[in-house]
């Protein structure tokens, strides 16, 4: 739904703020609902000032809410009916838009490193590791480096 100023694929808390360095405004995208309450409880509780400002159940509809709200942060499920978070990653990152693409994740291969870079992604955390590389993946990316589970890296 697209309301003149954000489009939403489901309702999020939504907090005016103006973004800074080091803040960040997030879309959040993952086919399970369960799974996108989950981050941003986690975000909320751990980062009160991030924005959450966008949530997408699928690749396509996180790629308009990317398009319409302009976040500096996608995390995407790799996962997702339709078009998968990497096919995602590849329309985000061709719009140009600024943002940084973090890849969200049951898998864990050289292989798929090599894919979320070639589809334009920042880095990769782990499901089975959220607690504990979330917030570090994000504030990573938001200083313009990369992340790929126990390793960031400048590119």
């Amino acid at each position: 739904m697209f309301d003149g100023q954000h489009m939403t694929a489901t309702p999020t808390p939504h907090r005016q703020t103006v973004p800074t360095e080091g803040r960040a405004r997030l879309v959040i995208a993952d086919d399970h609902e369960i799974v996108r309450e989950g981050i941003r409880r986690i975000l909320i509780r751990l980062r009160p000032d991030w924005e959450i400002c966008g949530e997408a159940g699928s690749g396509s509809e996180s790629v308009e809410l990317t398009k319409a709200l302009r976040p500096n942060i996608v995390v995407l499920d790799i996962t997702m009916p339709g078009m998968s978070g990497l096919e995602a990653a590849r329309k985000i990152a061709g719009m140009n838009l600024g943002c940084r693409i973090l890849i969200f994740t049951v898998h864990d291969s050289d292989w798929l490193k090599t894919e979320i870079r070639d589809a334009g992604g920042h880095g990769y955390v782990q499901k089975s590791q959220v607690a504990r590389d979330l917030v570090t993946a994000i504030e990573t990316l938001l200083h313009g480096d990369t992340f790929f589970g126990d390793t960031s890296e400048v590119p």
